[in-house]
């Protein structure tokens, strides 16, 4: 379960287009940062995606991919013309393929190696689909089917896409949009698939004549109640909303860290409460309602000068800290190795994993150890890529890609310092206050499956 936000020029402090996601996978299923340069490709070649092989094209663009370690495609991620994309989970009447297609992380790969506008990328999703279809297991350690809506934007626009099997419906962004679990296109849209309403006519969603909304009449009922997608779409709409006109950055990170309203009045809340996943920033726990957690948070962006991508690498956004990256074709910071769904000391997003499960054992006192040093010093990162960034205003190609290589690295190697300087002051602070009993139980399976060492 996942949460998308957008807002286009209109809504942001700069006129840029900022697009934002938590992924919200199963808890160890490590999530990892992956730069893929521009390349060619042999003619009539193929690329082998998730489970099937489809046509390879001639030349495949510049991307940044946030991704499940184990999924070709990716939840979200960035290519070097500044389009974005980030997908969510639907759930709709329509049945599901479960043999082997492609699924929609590899959409979003396939449409950013593909395209140099969203409305580009729009249309290499819609054509996949109607040539492929949408199947195969979207799940790490638990079979899960589903279909896929998604934001696509770029420096000027913006595009919610939302699909039901092989039928899907489009919008444009006017100002600020969000997406969660659920179908949230009604009676208008900008774009469709052709037959869409009399589909759902024929199969007795609506009657000929009646007002026809694609949310209602496309939507299976139960999955997306208890997916806990409403609550959570709601707040991040409210919360684009209170901001609109003054949008940045700093601002996106803030709704992705949000708990909710109850978290904002109640210092002692903790993430081991509810039983649904009904908060932007989500922590898995006991039973089928709660299963995932945001393993990755992305945030990009897009100015037609610059792109900025800021990305965490690591799980539960509300303890991580975002690190800037710049498509320049240039290679990432170093990251460790490639992390699985084992506990591995030398991957990045396992380090981050014993703050994090230390943490979660009493939250609102140990989160209060570190999280204003982490502010801070996220503070410090946006200031420095501001500045980075207007100092390469008048620089060329190689020099541009020289600053903001060596700003990311400083970056990243800041932020694997204080994340082991922190786990030491949080394994040191006492427990006050011990979650619910189900929760800590679930967090004991979760170590133990992951061969995460006892804390």
């Amino acid at each position: 379960m996942c949460d998308t936000l957008v807002a286009v020029g209109n809504s942001t402090v700069d006129g840029s287009v900022i697009l934002a996601k938590n992924s919200d996978r199963e808890p160890n299923e490590a999530h990892v940062l992956v730069h893929l340069p521009r390349q060619k490709h042999p003619p009539h070649s193929t690329v082998k995606c998730t489970y099937i092989e489809i046509p390879q094209v001639e030349e495949t663009y510049e991307v940044f991919l946030s991704k499940p370690f184990w999924i070709w495609g990716c939840e979200m991620g960035v290519n070097e013309y500044g389009v974005a994309i980030g997908n969510e989970a639907v759930f709709t009447k329509e049945p599901y393929q479960k043999e082997k297609g492609l699924i929609g992380m590899d959409l979003i790969r396939l449409a950013l190696e593909r395209s140099q506008t969203a409305y580009q990328a729009l249309q290499v999703i819609v054509e996949l689909i109607d040539r492929y279809g949408q199947g195969g297991n979207c799940g790490f350690e638990h079979p899960t089917y589903y279909h896929n809506s998604f934001i696509l934007a770029d420096p000027n626009e913006a595009w919610v896409l939302e699909t039901a099997g092989k039928y899907w419906a489009a919008e444009r962004v006017k100002d600020v949009r969000s997406i969660s679990n659920g179908l949230t296109i009604g009676e208008t849209w900008d774009e469709a698939s052709p037959g869409l309403v009399e589909h759902a006519v024929e199969k007795g969603w609506c009657k000929p004549g009646e007002d026809f909304h694609f949310a209602r009449c496309y939507s299976d009922f139960l999955y997306t109640r208890l997916d806990g997608c409403r609550p959570r779409q709601c707040r991040s709409t409210e919360l684009l909303k209170q901001c609109a006109g003054s949008i940045d950055a700093a601002w996106m990170m803030r709704i992705l860290r949000d708990h909710g309203p109850r978290a904002e009045t109640d210092p002692l809340w903790d993430p081991s409460r509810g039983w649904i996943m009904d908060t932007l920033c989500v922590h898995a726990s006991f039973g089928p309602t709660r299963p995932s957690q945001s393993t990755g948070a992305m945030i990009a962006h897009l100015s037609s000068e610059f792109v900025t991508i800021w990305a965490t690498g690591t799980s539960a956004t509300c303890t991580s800290i975002f690190k800037p990256l710049f498509l320049c074709g240039e290679d990432f910071p170093p990251m460790g190795r490639t992390p699985t769904g084992k506990y591995d000391p030398d991957t990045l997003w396992w380090q981050h994993e014993r703050l994090h499960r230390q943490v979660i054992r009493d939250y609102p006192n140990r989160i209060a150890v570190y999280r204003e040093e982490r502010d801070a010093l996220e503070r410090e990162f946006i200031q420095e890529t501001a500045e980075a960034l207007k100092s390469c205003r008048e620089s060329n190609q190689a020099e541009r890609a020289q600053v903001l290589t060596a700003l990311s690295r400083r970056c990243f190697e800041r932020s694997i310092q204080a994340t082991h300087s922190w786990i030491e002051k949080v394994a040191a602070t006492p427990l006050h206050k011990a979650p619910s009993r189900l929760f800590s139980l679930s967090w004991r399976s979760f170590n133990k499956r992951a061969g995460f060492p006892e804390i």
